[in-house]
């Protein structure tokens, strides 16, 4: 028996581990000190009344012989599937319901999809980057290269035709970033993608945060996409569904390579090692997208955003560039005067209690850069900008 060597090629602790252990160790050595955490992109505000309102319906249903379910379609159930169908169709893109697939998380698929990829596939990813996409690659043992995200560039890198990738990652708006391709900018991506005879997979979790007119809020906004995209979206910061765990992706028919229906082996792999999503999660996920749960959610990221604008403003008034704020819940910081990441991470919480997540855990070209959410309640956002302005006004 040999266990998977390529997990020696993974860094040992994941990103968001080691910050809690930091910060788990600084608060055990001072108990009287309130740290503020605006670091792990967690959710604060509860499940709107109208989500509520659908999964205790559902669990009375769970509850009579007569309306109980048991095992569930390995792709979702319809009325879910139409629902996000609907969504779509509302931002001017059609999706037919067998090309969405409903899953427990899109960090969960942007994995699992892997499965249906060989593994001599070279993969391309931005650097820096969600940490999961390196990852689920390297463990599987594949190629993995670099597109070239920097300030220079607004953290958007284009194509580079002289480089040949197979599977293209990309998120936007971008964590950790918080840069937002436009439909325009997108298009090249999925021109490069056609060419190379590449798959996108797109992740489109923050795509509920987007303000500008220009920022794409799908890949498949943009001609040429159904046949070199995926796309993967979560509800989780949607509509707080971090805990209660529900996403979907979205994989159309015309994706077809030597003949070989990208959807078609998708449903085949989940049906073979996915039992799908409860009944009971599922009830609700659809009243994320019903009139009354749409007005109710658009309430909490607008909670969120305004949290955003505090951080961002407060960045303006110190003088820091940054990215992010406007179509994110992330603003991406540059490090004060040269600082490392993690030097600037330990400054901020030994002298002023606040978390955040050093941008070298994102990769090479992270290292210098910071990483503030919003998520935080507006009291903690409030009172974190305030301590970093004294601080750094020092």
């Amino acid at each position: 028996m040999n266990f998977n060597r390529y997990f020696n090629d993974i860094s040992e602790n994941y990103l968001f581990a080691e910050v809690a252990n930091r910060v788990a160790a600084y608060t055990k050595a001072n108990p009287a000190k309130k740290v503020l955490k605006l670091g792990i992109g967690d959710v604060t505000l509860p499940l709107v009344p109208e989500v509520v309102k659908a999964l205790r319906a559902a669990v009375d249903e769970m509850s009579e012989k007569a309306t109980f379910r048991g095992y569930g379609p390995y792709e979702g159930y319809d009325f879910l599937r139409e629902a996000i169908s609907q969504y779509y169709k509302n931002a001017g893109v059609n999706l037919a319901t067998d090309e969405i697939f409903v899953s427990d998380g899109a960090k969960s698929d942007l994995g699992n999809i892997l499965d249906i990829f060989a593994k001599e596939n070279t993969v391309l990813v931005p650097d820096p980057v969600y940490p999961v996409y390196v990852d689920t690659n390297v463990m599987a043992g594949r190629k993995v290269i670099f597109a070239q995200a920097t300030e220079a560039n607004g953290f958007l890198p284009m194509p580079d035709y002289s480089v040949h990738a197979d599977i293209i990652y990309m998120c936007s708006p971008n964590n950790p970033t918080g840069a937002a391709y436009t439909v325009a900018q997108l298009k090249e991506w999925v021109d490069y993608a056609n060419k190379e005879g590449a798959v996108i997979l797109y992740d489109a979790a923050y795509e509920c945060f987007i303000t500008e007119k220009d920022a794409a809020r799908s890949v498949f906004c943009v001609d040429g996409a159904r046949t070199c995209a995926i796309e993967f979206c979560s509800l989780s910061k949607t509509a707080g569904f971090t805990g209660t765990r529900c996403g979907y992706t979205v994989i159309p028919r015309e994706l077809v390579k030597d003949g070989v229906s990208a959807n078609k082996m998708w449903l085949r792999r989940q049906s073979t090692k996915f039992n799908g999503v409860p009944y009971i999660v599922q009830r609700g996920a659809a009243a994320v997208f019903s009139e009354k749960g749409q007005k109710e959610i658009r309430e909490n990221i607008a909670y969120y955003q305004r949290n955003a604008k505090t951080i961002a403003d407060g960045m303006d008034e110190l003088g820091i560039w940054y990215t992010g704020g406007k179509n994110s819940p992330y603003i991406w910081l540059k490090c004060p005067d040269g600082m490392k990441s993690w030097e600037f991470f330990d400054l901020l919480l030994n002298e002023a209690q606040v978390v955040g997540t050093p941008g070298a855990g994102f990769g090479v070209n992270g290292e210098g850069y910071f990483r503030l959410t919003a998520f935080g309640s507006k009291e903690v956002t409030e009172e974190a900008v305030k301590r970093i302005k004294q601080l750094l006004s020092k």
